[in-house]
């Protein structure tokens, strides 16, 4: 499809603030002009798009799947056309900024990567990042007090409706010391159930394929557990003790590259949860959130190569 150069700035503005409000008369008031006005708009740019974006009735205003795909151009487009012209007047060194959410599974060697290229690339880029459970991070990423959350969430009832983008599996493994006792040969159920454990904290959603990898592995899980999400403490504490830690891949990937840990063969292989990004589409990504999610993609695509993942769901 060409594009139609009769669609105008006023269409795409029209169409972003109907998205954001869910409703054409809120969206009339936001931008003073009448809801008849807003309708017309919204009409010209379906006809001239040759697609239904909105579904009206009596409660408001529901995307199509066609208007949830163009929102996601439309909006970066606009933005980025604001901060251009931001940039040719008082605020031409004015800092872009994103805000991540990031849990603890791509803390170690994902994320920074990823921030690592970003500052590379762009001289003037703030990245906040917080950690913590999911359900937090996506509760503000809700609210929009962030832009993005990466790591694994798909299993969290608060992903309802938001975007989610899967980038590559993640598989769990059981890690130890070097020098531990259970390495060098296949570990038996019942030797494993005689070490302390590592685990994700109980409020997480990693947490059920952590304690399903002990299942699988015929073993119970010990009584005498640390659960944190805290990767520093869990390799500190895993280096100083016999404990076993059922660790993400990434969060140990260096170390275990390194032989400053290493892998417990258990006879199985976890298949991995689904990392990947998640987004607000009720937002309008900045220009920093989308060069963030650019990079994101990039370095996935290594990863997979890297940990032998699959590719993303198309």
């Amino acid at each position: 499809m060409n594009l139609d150069n009769r669609i105008k700035l006023r269409h795409l503005t029209c169409f972003l603030e109907i998205a954001r409000q869910g409703s054409l008369a809120r969206a009339a008031s936001v931008l003073a002009i009448s809801p008849p006005a807003v309708s017309k708009t919204l009409r010209e740019l379906e006809e001239f798009l040759g697609a239904s974006l909105c579904e009206r009735s009596k409660s408001g205003v529901v995307l199509t799947r066609a208007g949830q795909s163009f929102l996601r151009y439309a909006g970066v487009s606009v933005q980025a056309l604001r901060e251009g012209v931001r940039s040719l007047g008082s605020h031409a060194h004015e800092v872009s900024s994103v805000r991540l959410g990031a849990l603890s599974t791509v803390e170690s060697a994902f994320l920074p990567e990823v921030v690592r290229r970003l500052h590379e690339q762009h001289e003037a880029l703030r990245i906040s990042v917080v950690g913590g459970p999911s359900a937090h991070l996506l509760g503000l990423l809700r609210v929009g007090e962030l832009d993005l959350v990466v790591g694994r969430m798909t299993e969290s009832p608060l992903i309802e409706g938001l975007s989610f983008e899967h980038l590559y599996h993640e598989p769990l493994v059981l890690v130890v010391r070097p020098g531990h006792a259970l390495l060098g040969s296949p570990v038996q159920a019942e030797a494993l159930e005689n070490y302390p454990v590592v685990l994700p904290s109980a409020d997480t959603t990693i947490r059920r394929d952590a304690e399903s990898l002990y299942v699988q592995c015929g073993a119970s899980l010990p009584q005498q557990r640390l659960e944190t999400l805290s990767i520093a403490l869990s390799r500190r504490y895993v280096l100083l003790s016999d404990a076993v830690w059922v660790a993400p891949r990434d969060a140990v990937l260096l170390d275990l590259e390194k032989d400053e840990l290493a892998e417990l063969e258990v006879g199985i292989k976890d298949p991995g949860g689904s990392l990947g990004i998640c987004s607000n589409p009720t937002h309008t990504p900045s220009v920093g959130t989308q060069w963030c999610i650019e990079h994101l993609r990039e370095v996935a695509e290594e990863f997979r190569v890297r940990l032998g993942s699959s590719p993303p769901f198309h």
